[in-house]
Formats: C-alpha cells, sequence, structure tokens
C-alpha cells in the first residue's frame, strides 16, 4: 500500500499492459532513449520500445518488468536484473534494433547504445540493477515510487541479492530524493557529452544500497 492509502499491488508484467508500460518505461529517460532510438529519418524511440515490450524478451521486454495496479489500472512500471542478463540482454537488443531498424539505421543504434554504456553502465558483478522505474504523473509524490522500489528490493532480497543500484540523471533531484529516502546513496557520477539531433544524455548518478 503506497502512504497515500492507495491500494497498490504488484505483479508481473503482461503484454496487455503495453499501452500504459511502454510510455512509463519511456518516460524513465526520455533523453537516453531518444538519443539511442530515435532517428533523423522518423525512428521514434517510443515506438521501438513498444516493439520491444511487445516481443516479451530483453531489457525492454515484458517479461523483464513488473506493474503496479490500483484497482484494474496500471499506474507504475520497473525491472530489476542482474549481471547474468548481459549477453541474453545483449543478443535480444541486437536482434530487436535490426529488426525494427533494419541493418544501415539500427547499427547506428546499437553504436550509440554502446556508447550510452560509458554513462549508464550495465550491472556486473554481484549487483542487482533497477531500472525504467515509473509513476503514473499524476500518482508521483503518494507513495507509489516508494512502494514499487520496495517491492523490487524486496524480490532481489529473496534472490539472496544484497548490493541495489540503479542510475538517476543529474537533473532529476526529485527521483534521487526518492532514491535517497528508501536507502540508496550516491557513489559515483559519471558526466557525458554524448548528444546528437534527436536527444542528449546527462550526466548520471550511480547510486547503491547494501541490505542488511
Amino acid at each position: 500500500m503506497a502512504r497515500s492509502g492507495l491500494k497498490i499491488r504488484f505483479r508481473p508484467a503482461a503484454p496487455e499492459d503495453a499501452v500504459v508500460a511502454v510510455p512509463l518505461i519511456y518516460a524513465s529517460g526520455p533523453d537516453s532513449f531518444d538519443y539511442v532510438f530515435t532517428t533523423r529519418d522518423g525512428g521514434d524511440a517510443l515506438a521501438f520500445l513498444g516493439h520491444c515490450f511487445m516481443d516479451g524478451a530483453g531489457e525492454f521486454g515484458w517479461r523483464n518488468h513488473w506493474v503496479g495496479v490500483a484497482g484494474d489500472r496500471v499506474v507504475a512500471v520497473g525491472a530489476g536484473y542482474g549481471a547474468d542478463t548481459k549477453w541474453p540482454f545483449t543478443l535480444a537488443a541486437a536482434r530487436q534494433i535490426i529488426g525494427h531498424y533494419g541493418l544501415r539505421r539500427g547499427l547506428g543504434a546499437i553504436v550509440r547504445g554502446l556508447r550510452v554504456e560509458s554513462v549508464i553502465r550495465p550491472p556486473d558483478g554481484d549487483m542487482h540493477y533497477l531500472a525504467h522505474l515509473a509513476v503514473l504523473p499524476e500518482l508521483r509524490g503518494q507513495g507509489v515510487g516508494h512502494a514499487l522500489i520496495d517491492h523490487l528490493i524486496g524480490l532481489a532480497r529473496d534472490a539472496g541479492h544484497r548490493r541495489i543500484t540503479l542510475d538517476v540523471a543529474a537533473s532529476n533531484p526529485r527521483a534521487e530524493a526518492l532514491y535517497q529516502s528508501t536507502g540508496f546513496r550516491v557513489t559515483v557520477e559519471r558526466k557525458s557529452q554524448l548528444t546528437s539531433e534527436c536527444g542528449r544524455v546527462v550526466d548520471h548518478r550511480r547510486m547503491e544500497r547494501v541490505l542488511d
């Protein structure tokens, strides 16, 4: 339950959640998504994320996500995964990118995605990484995000993980404050000079929480 008294339950995402979940995933990092997946000739990051979500596999697939539901309405989305997903996610992303954009445009997106990893690094070692955390705008500030993070951390704990990490844009102090309130602390800030006609990756801060 959120602190506001709103009753939230969490369940694994499903394909039919796409209409709400995909825009929320995009909202978790629109500038970075646009930098990687929006192209000068009309390729659209939101459309690509929708393609991946419905495909089901990989970092952006529905199988990698949980949703928060109030009544019968999806109000939040998030994901949590470890370093063991690196190669399955990489292979799924390559297939999805080439399938969606074609070879020429797809190779450009792959290169841009690899560049972003210098700022927003994938999990390594024993870390459990939280990603794509987002709540419907009208419900932000009511404890839904806190409940989502608590749920994902609970899953990590049940799986035996103790080192939980995430990245937050340096331009998003509200999200950083939320993560701090749930026990995360900044460990490093990575500067970014990544920019294109379609998007810009801002500086990001890696935050970490070690569970007792």
